[in-house]
């Protein structure tokens, strides 16, 4: 049973509104961009998206941490975002995998959470004056000194912010265990997949490896010479935090890598390759934060359930002409996913993986095995006549 003696906490914003609660978990400062997620579960999958690096995250729904958390549902070995804010903490959690409190899982990862601020008015106010940069303090008394390190702060635009998720050496995935390379065996008959690592969900690496692909993951830095000595069939593009337009390294890389094997991006992963197909990128007003975005595929007509991560988007207009739109999102008519057909790349802005979220998307990653299989056999007819 958990009985803690909670302190007061304050959120700072940018524009200087003062919301004041108390932490459950954590202390000292921490700055970020205030987002907000509208998903009513998944909290642990949620804390442990690398996306959410110098995020302040606001939860929409009003009770957290009910079922605890469990050594399963980890996204990534850490917590990434900078704090966590609900409306109302539950500190005695009622379900049979869970191993530690919320607040204990915050505290181990040096996280602050605060309750009791009012995340209805919180949501309005980002909703209509768009994400803003803020502090979470227990430092409740010392606001002035609070309110010019916010300012102080540089915000996520123009920044490469991969470079503090990404892993710092290649590894092997495989039934939910890493080896070194120098452990892996050589390359099988199965698929192998080259996970470019901008910040990837572990649940990205399992579904692969599910589906019966050698899942390879390298550091966002690699080479376009480094991958393809890898002698990848497909490269993944993975999710990540930040602004995409910040990342120019890893698009040339990408440039590279066209055409070569069939490349599947993957939120970050899909703004990285539209930049290296040469469009732009833009911040939206306060992002994509939920697991109930309706998503259209344009191909079939069928409405997909998603889950979503970000706060950029690859503007359409700015797309090659010969570029296939096949996913747009319905609430604000945003690009969710393109295709281009003759360098074997595709991708989508949303979470296929479905963690946490609904299944409807899962679909893409067979796809993605697919295109390399046709390519394989063409390669190999070409190798053969």
């Amino acid at each position: 049973m958990e009985l803690k003696v909670k302190r007061p906490a304050v959120l700072v914003l940018e524009d200087g509104t003062v919301y004041r609660g108390s932490a459950f978990a954590g202390s000292g400062d921490s700055l970020g961009e205030v987002v907000f997620n509208t998903g009513m579960t998944g909290y642990q999958e949620i804390l442990t998206d690398p996306s959410y690096k110098e995020q302040i995250l606001v939860m929409t729904y009003p009770l957290i941490g009910n079922y605890g958390v469990n050594a399963e549902d980890m996204e990534s070995l850490n917590i990434h975002m900078e704090g966590f804010v609900v409306r109302e903490y539950q500190g005695f959690p009622s379900n049979w995998r869970s191993n530690k409190t919320l607040s204990e899982f915050l505290d181990v990862h040096g996280i602050i959470g605060v309750e009791g601020i009012d995340t209805r008015a919180l949501t309005r106010r980002i909703r209509n004056q768009g994400a803003m940069r803020g502090v979470l303090s227990t430092r409740v008394g010392k606001i002035d000194d609070l309110m010019e390190r916010l300012l102080a702060y540089p915000g996520l635009v123009g920044r490469d912010i991969v470079k503090d998720v990404t892993c710092k050496r290649p590894y092997l995935w495989h039934k939910g265990t890493r080896l070194a390379m120098e452990d892996a065996p050589q390359k099988s008959l199965r698929m192998r997949v080259v996970v470019l690592d901008c910040g990837v969900k572990q649940n990205i690496l399992r579904s692969l490896d599910e589906l019966g692909c050698e899942v390879i993951v390298v550091p966002a830095g690699t080479s376009s010479r480094q991958i393809s000595s890898l002698k990848p069939d497909g490269v993944l593009l993975s999710n990540g935090p930040g602004d995409p337009a910040a990342l120019s390294p890893i698009v040339e890389t990408v440039k590279d890598l066209l055409g070569a094997q069939p490349i599947f991006g993957i939120c970050l992963g899909h703004q990285i390759l539209g930049q290296a197909l040469g469009a732009r990128t833009a911040k939206l007003k306060f992002g994509h934060h939920g697991i109930n975005q309706p998503v259209k595929n344009m191909h079939t007509g069928r409405v997909e359930i998603s889950s979503q991560n970000h706060g950029f988007v690859v503007l359409t207009d700015t797309l090659p002409k010969d570029t296939q739109v096949t996913h747009i999102n319905l609430n604000d008519n945003t690009l969710e996913g393109l295709r281009y057909p003759g360098l074997m790349a595709f991708s989508v802005q949303y979470h296929p993986e479905a963690a946490p979220g609904p299944k409807d998307s899962g679909y893409l990653f067979r796809e993605f095995i697919a295109m390399m299989e046709r390519h394989t056999a063409r390669t190999a007819c070409v190798h053969l006549g």
